[in-house]
């Protein structure tokens, strides 16, 4: 009878997660979208727009105001609101219940075993004293240094694929280059075998949806059997570096202390699980995204080719007008005020990031894609507080010399017809850009 109840109990925890994370969400935002709320139209429209495509909705939110109040959420695509959210002690990360109400209890009774990228002890969802801790240690090896002199590997790697590649015929971009290039300098800084990483890949994009609401039951199953698998090749990859340290910054983080204290085992994989997703899938996005747009603005690539000291900043430009990561959530803490806005404690506040990205407050013709754009590095792409990508050095990187390389070695690259966006609301980019090299 035990066994049975147990067995019960497994069952039955997968259906009440999918439950509270995505079919009653999924359900109440499609009754909303249909009655105009702006929150429920922007996750409805963001499976099937491209970014530029929701400029409009964007303009709808602010013209409402700074913060918008919806059925569900707080919402702003204003820049400075966003800064103000994600930058304000009042709010915790993440968007999960909290207390003792029945779904709070609910969603702590049906918690997975195995490690989230938004839940604890992810960056992404951890706060001070805990946050404060934990970043100083994994900070402490991943300095901006450190990623710059990867850049001389980062260039080798990009001019080895391009090597491969058959300039006679026609290629997936996505496939052949920008999903390898970043995988593969994120492997090399964790100590991956090069044999493990095409399964590395393979898990990692199998699991980018989690960042997403309103799965069907098929997607969250795909998305759960994802995380385990790469939470026990995590385990399994870790134990092998703990005895066979490497020239690798994850053995650094591993070997790291702070006041005598390293990063418990939960939270080394949480580390390596977010550095290695997050290292490759917004980066992916990244390269993908400043391809079309390159391709598309034949002018910007042509001041490029006049000065390429502004490859640099064509990168910041991509990132604001196209940004790999659509929008981000905040939970209030405690009663609070928001751009002269009263938010009650437990309000949840969705910082749309591409939409503060297109501020004209801000930013002049901001739907306009310009490498010469003087402010384009104050974009929001990369969050703000003290939930600032710790990888932007990193991706800021590869993102250079990914499409400087790339534009270097074809300059009459041309994108074919059949590019397609991918699936998924949060992670904004590319699953498929044909093209032809020249």
């Amino acid at each position: 009878m035990t066994t049975l109840k147990a067995r019960s109990i497994r069952l039955v925890k997968p259906v009440v997660r999918w439950g509270l994370a995505h079919a009653v969400p999924r359900a109440a935002l499609r009754v909303a979208a249909r009655r105009g709320d702006l929150q429920a139209r922007l996750v409805d429209e963001a499976e099937k727009a491209p970014t530029a495509a929701l400029d409009g909705l964007f303009t709808e939110i602010r013209d409402l105001g700074p913060l918008v109040r919806t059925r569900f959420a707080f919402v702003t695509a204003t820049h400075s609101t966003v800064k103000e959210v994600l930058t304000s002690n009042d709010f915790r990360s993440g968007v999960g219940p909290s207390g003792d109400g029945l779904l709070p209890r609910l969603s702590r009774w049906s918690a997975p075993d195995v490690l989230h990228p938004v839940a604890p002890p992810s960056l992404l969802a951890t706060e001070p004293p805990e946050h404060t801790r934990y970043r100083k240690l994994v900070t402490r090896v991943f300095t901006v240094r450190a990623v710059e002199n990867l850049r001389e590997r980062t260039e080798q790697i990009a001019n080895d694929l391009l090597d491969t590649l058959d300039p006679s015929r026609p290629v997936d971009l996505v496939k052949t280059y920008c999903s390898l290039l970043p995988v593969t300098v994120i492997a090399e800084i964790l100590g991956v075998p090069e044999e493990q990483r095409q399964r590395v890949l393979e898990l990692g994009g199998a699991a980018a949806p989690s960042l997403d609401m309103g799965l069907s039951w098929r997607e969250f199953r795909n998305v759960e059997a994802a995380l385990a698998a790469f939470d026990s090749w995590l385990a399994d990859h870790l134990d092998h570096l703990r005895s066979h340290p490497g020239d690798n910054l994850m053995s650094r983080i591993i070997a790291a202390r702070e006041d005598g204290v390293s990063l418990t085992d939960a939270e080394l994989r949480a580390t390596a699980g977010l550095v290695l997703a997050a290292g490759f899938e917004t980066t992916v996005n990244l390269l993908g995204n400043g391809i079309a747009l390159l391709c598309r603005n034949p002018a910007q690539l042509g001041a490029l080719r006049d000065d390429p000291g502004l490859w640099p900043n064509a990168v910041e430009e991509t990132l604001r007008v196209d940004p790999p990561v659509l929008l981000t959530g905040r939970t209030c803490l405690r009663d609070t005020e928001i751009a002269g806005v009263r938010v009650p404690e437990g309000a949840i506040a969705l910082t749309v990031l591409a939409g503060a990205n297109r501020d004209p407050a801000l930013f002049s013709d901001p739907a306009t894609f310009d490498v010469t754009r003087e402010n384009a590095r104050e974009h929001v792409s990369f969050s703000a507080g003290r939930h600032y990508c710790l990888g932007a050095s990193l991706a800021r990187m590869e993102g250079e010399v990914g499409l400087r390389v790339l534009f270097d070695r074809f300059p009459d690259l041309r994108l074919r017809p059949g590019a397609t966006r991918r699936g998924t609301r949060v992670l904004r980019g590319y699953e498929h850009l044909p093209a032809l090299l020249r």
